[in-house]
């Protein structure tokens, strides 16, 4: 379980995340053409998974548009937002927002990859949905990065993950 915080508020998710240089467990998320999608749907790519709470704050949008603009368009890479919203809000953002180099994924149908990935949060007012998180796959799904936001209204760091990519 790692301990996070929201507005310096003490909060607690349901578990860690994968641990660099293990497999990265599959998921079963919803695209914006409400299809399933898991990791061999993005076989042969590195991923670069930025989880984030909701499109609708600040931060989730800020680093959103960071990642589409630094990493969406880099070969052989996916880039996947991966949030609570459902993918009619996810596609209304990135249409809005004009992000061409990121895939927007929900989880409406299930919170399992909230679980697997240790990123769902267990109390306090954001209960139910994702942790602020970075992780980064190879082409075989090792873990490579990993980043747990420590404080929900900040930023990932941006310059560590592009460089683990």
């Amino acid at each position: 379980m790692a301990n996070i915080t929201l507005q310096g508020n003490a909060i607690h998710t349901s578990g860690d995340l994968p641990a660099v240089g293990s497999s990265a467990p599959d998921f079963n998320l919803t695209n914006g053409e409400l299809g399933d999608v898991n990791l061999a749907t993005y076989a042969g790519k590195k991923k670069l998974l930025n989880i984030v709470p909701s499109l609708d704050t600040d931060v989730c949008a800020t680093s959103t548009r960071k990642f589409n603009e630094s990493a969406g368009s880099r070969d052989n890479t996916a880039v996947l937002v991966i949030s609570a919203d459902l993918p009619f809000a996810q596609g209304r953002f990135c249409t809005t927002e004009g992000l061409k180099n990121v895939t927007a994924l929900s989880l409406m149908r299930n919170k399992h990859f909230a679980k697997d990935y240790g990123v769902l949060i267990t109390d306090g007012p954001l209960a139910g949905i994702t942790a602020r998180a970075v992780v980064i796959l190879d082409e075989n799904n090792q873990v490579i990065y990993t980043e747990m936001v420590p404080e929900i209204t900040q930023e990932p760091d941006y310059d560590a993950a592009l460089a683990a990519l």
